[in-house]
């Protein structure tokens, strides 16, 4: 306790002063060590009323949401009435996307593990009415198929949707409810909201989005993305305390919520991740996993509009993290709290994030250059006289619409093997873009960062 007891200080001392220096407008910190909370709050939750963030407040925790998805799925192979093996058409005979032999074959397992290969960012909406997911998962009939099934990872929020509707369909009620009936009930959640109407109930963080550098982050225009989405992590939000009673349940290999089978086969390889500095290297059953010399953890992060969660888990050690954001330079908060606890409390070192060398080496253009795209945005990559490699971004869909500011021309230096990163940072970040796949004249078949975007041209 008294390891503890010193973060405690640490975190009180040091939040205002980090929150500030990197303009967060709000952020809400919680470790546990076994079952002993430390928590720690800073900043406002909406720069327009100047609400204080308190320990008790609440805020949209995005794509951790997943593992809850994926939660929810496993307690119903507990009980039987789940086949992680067996096609998603067993459960949802209507499922359909472009490719109907993909459609046949895509398995529960590779939703869950990211590895179905159908386009991913999609966030049709369908309504705010209990049919939501029902009705989204209708609109994938024409989605197309990027790989076979299996085949590699792509981060697909898509796929979590119908990893949704199964749990819907065999749980014969709206997946809120199920959140709030084999979740929220036996975890004993006090500050948790499944929609917007709960989290008005609460201190609830709005999001910030930072347009202009100068003026700083500024409230979102909306509170959350479509409700059709809530199992990929649309809406869900919580306190920190809270969602650490999650991550507790799951250090303690289940404990009564799932089956320690259950809980144990969730942090197992499943795919292996390209080399993105960003995210872990490995992914599980919902879970993202990192393998570090000092020890593994797992996690996983969320991101809507303007709002950022971050959650890190150490089992070895009994040891859970969770910080929860509202704007501002998300990522250089998370590299200084989780930096410092983890190495205080498991002796985990986080690798410094991506830097390009002083002076890059030269660069074979053939495999990299060509024009990428998915549903969210279209890459083109070009090299010029000089050598130089260069991406175009071109903004699709929501992300033209949330982050405009996104196009534009970006430089990729050489970094490690197939991964170039961009010369400038942005945010703080030098963003990592992995090349991955072959066509069989050496030119890469996809630009992978985190999501797989296709090459359709040379």
């Amino acid at each position: 306790m008294s390891k503890l007891n010193e973060i405690n200080g640490w975190l009180q001392e040091n939040l205002p002063r980090l929150v500030a220096e990197h303009g967060v407008p709000g952020a809400a910190v919680a470790v546990t060590v076994g079952d002993d909370v430390a928590e720690a709050a800073a900043g406002v939750l909406n720069k327009n009323t100047g609400v204080e963030t308190t320990t008790d407040s609440v805020f949209q925790i995005g794509s951790i949401t997943k593992v809850w998805t994926a939660t929810l799925a496993m307690q119903l192979v507990d009980e039987g009435l789940l086949d992680l093996d067996s096609p998603v058409r067993t459960y949802l005979p209507e499922f359909r996307i472009a490719d109907e032999d993909a459609a046949a074959r895509i398995t529960v397992r590779q939703l869950l593990n990211h590895t179905a290969g159908f386009e991913g960012d999609l966030f049709t909406d369908t309504g705010r009415g209990d049919d939501c997911v029902e009705k989204y998962v209708a609109t994938l009939h024409d989605t197309p198929q990027l790989f076979g099934p299996g085949e590699m990872f792509s981060y697909n929020n898509a796929g979590y949707v119908v990893l949704g509707r199964v749990v819907e369909v065999l749980r014969r009620k709206p997946y809120d409810d199920c959140l709030r009936e084999h979740l929220f009930a036996p975890l004993g959640l006090t500050h948790a909201a499944a929609d917007a109407y709960e989290a008005i109930m609460h201190r609830a963080a709005v999001g910030h989005l930072t347009h202009d550098e100068e003026t700083g982050p500024q409230v979102a225009p909306v509170w959350a993305l479509v409700r059709s989405n809530a199992p990929a992590g649309s809406v869900l939000a919580m306190s920190a305390r809270d969602l650490l009673k999650f991550a507790r349940m799951h250090l303690k290999n289940g404990d009564g919520v799932l089956s320690e089978a259950g809980a144990e086969a969730m942090k197992q390889v499943q795919v292996k991740v390209p080399d993105l500095a960003l995210m872990g290297d490995a992914w599980g059953l919902g879970w993202e996993l990192f393998h570090y010399p000092q020890g593994t953890v797992i996690g996983h992060d969320g991101g809507t509009i303007g709002q950022n969660a971050f959650l890190r888990l150490v089992p070895e050690h009994g040891v859970a993290i969770a910080l929860l954001t509202n704007g501002g330079k998300t990522i250089d908060l998370y590299e200084a709290v989780f930096r410092h606890v983890l190495r205080e409390l498991t002796g985990v070192e986080l690798p410094e994030m991506p830097e390009p060398a002083a002076e890059p080496a030269p660069l074979d253009g053939k495999r990299f250059t060509g024009v990428y795209v998915s549903s969210v945005g279209e890459r083109v990559v070009t090299q010029d006289e000089d050598g130089r490699i260069w991406m175009e971004l071109v903004p699709k869909g929501i992300m033209a619409e949330l982050s405009p500011e996104s196009a534009g021309r970006t430089e990729l230096v050489a970094w490690r093997d197939d991964t170039l990163v961009a010369a400038e940072p942005v945010h703080g970040i030098h963003m990592p873009h992995a090349f991955v796949g072959d066509d069989g004249d050496g030119r890469a078949l996809f630009l992978h960062t985190g999501r797989a975007d296709r090459r359709v041209a040379p």
